[in-house]
């Protein structure tokens, strides 16, 4: 039986070694298949830490998750081909051409031959990338990596896509493309997890949202019935009254 929920979360903690806090504390969340479900909060809020424990990178302190009904301890090997993962930081190997990064990311999937090629092809005209196929990464602009390392991430067609601040420091147009993308493969059944500091774009792309901070959910719901009910503006000024105005670093 296909899950209610993508993902399941039940009083999830993680407490670091040496921390005096948890970076994430007793969280409990549900997020719905076929969202574009936005993760939002201050730096060290926790997101992060939070998205590395549903992606399998780092283990809970506490707490139990489940993602499309399998769960980390039993099913981490099942769950890592159902997922796609677009970190911050630019995941590529800048000694080689994006369609040799692409190539070596695909193998990991266990892609093979005409499928892979055909996965890469398609991923290349997705990102507008086709004439710098077989150029070196490191003569990309932040746009092109940016643009590459997302469809890095989908090569395996994911059930769920993890995006952490996919869209930092791009321009316009590459901000554009790569959002207009997102909401493409959530029309077709992807569901999309994602953090961003940019609160226009998360108002405009998320149809679910949760506020986290110090480690906790303080807010959850809807973005444009949150904004209503809270008497705001927008997104970024329901943030900040929840949040606060005080510097984060």
């Amino acid at each position: 039986m296909t899950p209610d929920y993508a993902i399941k979360i039940d009083h999830l903690s993680k407490k670091y070694k040496g921390a005096v806090i948890p970076a994430v504390n007793e969280l409990s969340l549900n997020i719905s298949r076929g969202s574009i479900f936005g993760l939002l909060g201050p730096n060290g809020a926790g997101k992060t830490t939070l998205i590395s424990m549903l992606c399998g990178l780092i283990k809970p302190s506490g707490g139990r998750l489940s993602i499309l009904g399998l769960t980390p301890e039993k099913d981490l090997e099942k769950i890592k081909y159902k997922i796609g993962i677009v970190p911050q930081e630019i995941a590529l190997y800048t000694t080689l051409t994006a369609y040799e990064n692409l190539r070596f990311i695909g193998h990991m999937y266990g892609l093979k031959s005409d499928r892979l090629k055909n996965k890469i092809s398609e991923c290349m005209e997705i990102a507008g990338l086709q004439p710098f196929a077989f150029k070196l990464v490191q003569t990309f602009s932040g746009g092109m990596k940016r643009r590459l390392n997302l469809v890095a991430g989908i090569l395996n067609d994911p059930e769920i896509l993890f995006l952490d601040e996919p869209t930092v420091g791009v321009d316009v147009q590459s901000r554009n493309a790569i959002t207009e993308h997102l909401k493409l493969l959530n029309k077709q059944g992807c569901t999309i997890v994602y953090t961003s500091h940019l609160m226009e774009e998360a108002q405009n792309l998320c149809t679910d949202i949760a506020l986290i901070d110090n480690g906790v959910i303080i807010a959850r719901g809807n973005p444009d019935e949150m904004i209503n009910e809270n008497e705001t503006a927008n997104l970024e000024q329901l943030f900040l009254k929840l949040t606060g105005k005080k510097l984060r670093d």
